[in-house]
């Protein structure tokens, strides 16, 4: 096997078909993906699930697909790798609808030069987060650009899972009176992958939340069946977030700004670099929107999952001035959270 990519292995030859059985076939093994076909054809079976120790016979016979594509720079961070970022991801993705993520596809793009160590690292690391998350890798591709035309390894990926009976979330169905909670502390992935790009040092190490969510969500919706809205507040962060569920439903938001979840580190780093925590990536945390009836319960039931203890209630939806979001501030004025008008820091995921 070769010690860095050339451009012989996207050529479909003898070097590709090594590459794909050495590096991508042995890690992410299954059935499906055994037979290296042009696609894979998966049996959805309602009533058992092989795949994970479920009973799929509380799923609707409905799928949640979702896709997309991995750029973060660099490879390499705190608390994660481009890896497993495209699984949780992507599993965060379908998981948002109220499913249960169950196979996926990864695309790798990968640039003339990159060693194949680091290939292996990254395969290893999707892998054993694919494991974590209790899905499939069921197909894949690669293909190979020239060097100086990739940044080493892009990555994407589609997610397929199959929607929990009963449930019924979407951007548009926020309601006033609904109680807003988020999952866990915010800011974490931006700010670990900056600090890993940029050199910078910290009193505490900051790491990234990267992880996969369907486990927390199908706690949550367990104590709270009626949840409305989901989502993860990825690039534009919680801002970006709430902004577009307030505009998609029609509502207005108002938060509590003191009660929003932020690592002193996090903040430290914010108010040196002159960011607003709210507007930071994140990539193993959720924001949900349940009724006011099912609020205490769907807290409780959020902290008591690993990936939810520090979980919160920041807010309320109204009636009123539909489609923004308010805060309010620490010295007891309001302001209004804007959209994030660019991306703060690109890359990020």
């Amino acid at each position: 096997m070769e010690k860095i990519i050339r451009m012989a292995h996207g050529a479909g030859g003898q070097m590709m078909n090594e590459l794909i059985r050495e590096i991508f076939a042995t890690p992410l093994d299954n059935p499906h993906l055994r037979q290296l076909a042009d696609s894979s054809v998966i049996t959805l079976d309602l009533q058992t699930c092989n795949l994970q120790t479920c009973n799929l016979a509380t799923y609707k016979p409905q799928l949640a697909i979702s896709t997309d594509s991995f750029t973060v720079r660099p490879l390499f961070f705190p608390g994660g790798d481009i890896g497993s970022l495209a699984v949780h991801g992507t599993v965060n993705d379908v998981a948002m609808s109220g499913a249960r993520p169950l196979w996926l596809t990864a695309g790798f793009i990968l640039e003339e030069g990159l060693e194949i160590e680091v290939l292996e690292r990254v395969v290893r690391s999707m892998a054993e987060a694919a494991r974590e998350a209790g899905v499939q890798v069921v197909a894949g591709d690669t293909k190979v650009v020239e060097q100086g035309h990739g940044d080493g390894i892009y990555i994407n990926t589609a997610g397929v899972g199959v929607v929990r009976e009963g449930i019924a979330i979407g951007p548009d169905r926020a309601q006033p009176g609904d109680v807003i909670l988020v999952s866990g502390t915010l800011g974490d992935h931006g700010i670990a992958v900056l600090s890993q790009r940029e050199g910078l040092t910290f009193e505490t190490e900051l790491l990234s939340d990267s992880a996969p969510l369907n486990g927390l969500i199908e706690t949550l919706l367990d104590a709270a069946p009626h949840t409305h809205c989901l989502r993860d507040p990825t690039r534009g962060g919680l801002a970006a977030a709430l902004n577009e569920l307030a505009g998609t439903s029609g509502v207005g938001i108002e938060i509590e700004e003191s009660a929003v979840p932020v690592r002193p580190a996090v903040a430290a780093a914010c108010e040196m670099l002159g960011f607003d925590p709210l507007t930071v990536a994140n990539e193993g945390k959720l924001v949900a929107f349940v009724p006011p009836a099912e609020a205490e319960a769907a807290l409780a039931a959020l902290k008591q999952h690993p990936l939810g203890r520090e979980a919160a209630r920041i807010g309320t939806v109204t009636g009123e001035h539909t489609g923004m979001v308010l805060g309010r501030t620490g010295i007891g004025g309001r302001r209004v959270i804007d959209m994030p008008l660019g991306e703060l820091l690109p890359r990020i995921c």
